[in-house]
């Protein structure tokens, strides 16, 4: 479920991968991890949930 919620937050903002990762948790491999079957911790869950319920693009959106 998160990494659908990643996948589709990538596509919306046409954001790489390696930069959700990096911006979101300091981890670029993140999202290539999660693609692997990495399943990620409560505590990771809740902060990429943070980084997208407050990103806003530096355009003003």
């Amino acid at each position: 479920m998160l990494l659908r919620m990643i996948e589709t937050f990538l596509r919306r903002h046409e954001m790489p991968p390696t930069t959700f990762g990096r911006a979101s948790v300091r981890d670029p491999r993140l999202v290539f991890d999660l693609r692997g079957g990495r399943e990620p911790g409560e505590r990771i869950k809740r902060r990429v949930e943070h980084f997208m319920n407050t990103y806003r693009r530096s355009s003003g959106q």
